[in-house]
């Protein structure tokens, strides 16, 4: 493996592990919910996937896209292995990409961003899953004597970064929703007496989620043709001279 790829392979081990205990299972189904709301109402012909915190597993399961293909970093963990920041996809190819923490644990999210507007068709969709760094998840890597044992604890973009990054683009936001409102940890007992902010944050409270889904749509504006209005031509008088537009009147 090329030592540029080491960062990122590291980092979504690191993901996949978190993924694995019960609060990452619980988060994945939450984030699922939104994934399942959205899907059947997008439709193409090719949908890519970027990322598997959990191996094996189609996020976009209930797509209606038939065409549905993965992409890792790392060879034979999806259908193509490629960087998150150069994608071996031809410009206007895609219907719906799907990032699932993709810029979290790239290099250079911006890059990652441009790669989507490039290999989206007009009109294709991209959803993008995040961790919320300003969710009681967030908050709670922030209290004393945490030591980063979550994903909040790396770098994470709100949800108005991701926009920001979208509109300068040209993708204009359809859908956002957040899931997940309990604590990513700690004891069990803690878990159960704060469990009422789980149904208390879905209702009144969305902002506090741990994690993001955001739907845009790559709009492309096109320049519509105006015929110009071109005033009537004055007839021609004899010896091939055209009239003059504005004349003095001939004093009687």
């Amino acid at each position: 493996m090329s030592p540029s790829h080491a960062p990122i392979v590291d980092r979504q081990d690191a993901l996949r592990r978190w993924y694995s205990t019960p609060p990452g299972r619980a988060l994945l189904a939450a984030v699922q919910v939104h994934l399942d709301r959205f899907l059947p109402e997008l439709f193409g012909f090719h949908a890519l996937q970027l990322g598997q915190v959990t191996l094996g597993e189609d996020l976009l399961a209930s797509s209606r896209i038939n065409h549905r293909f993965c992409m890792e970093c790392r060879p034979g963990e999806g259908h193509v292995a490629a960087l998150p920041e150069a994608w071996p996809m031809l410009a206007d190819s895609l219907d719906l990409v799907l990032l699932m923490h993709t810029l979290e644990l790239s290099e250079d999210p911006h890059q990652v961003m441009r790669e989507v507007e490039r290999t989206l068709l007009p009109e294709g969709n991209v959803i993008i899953v995040g961790f919320n760094p300003l969710s009681a998840m967030g908050l709670w890597e922030m209290l004393p004597g945490r030591r980063g044992s979550t994903p909040w604890a790396q770098p994470c973009y709100s949800t108005g970064r991701a926009r920001e990054w979208l509109s300068l683009l040209g993708f204009e936001v359809l859908a956002r929703a957040y899931a997940g409102f309990t604590p990513p940890a700690g004891g069990k007992g803690l878990r159960e007496r704060l469990g009422i902010v789980q149904g208390l944050g879905g209702r009144n409270l969305p902002y506090l989620g741990g994690a993001y889904v955001i739907l845009a749509r790559k709009r492309v504006s096109t320049m519509t043709p105006m015929r110009p209005r071109w005033r009537a031509m004055r007839g021609m008088v004899p010896g091939g001279m055209a009239k003059p537009l504005c004349r003095r009147r001939d004093r009687e």
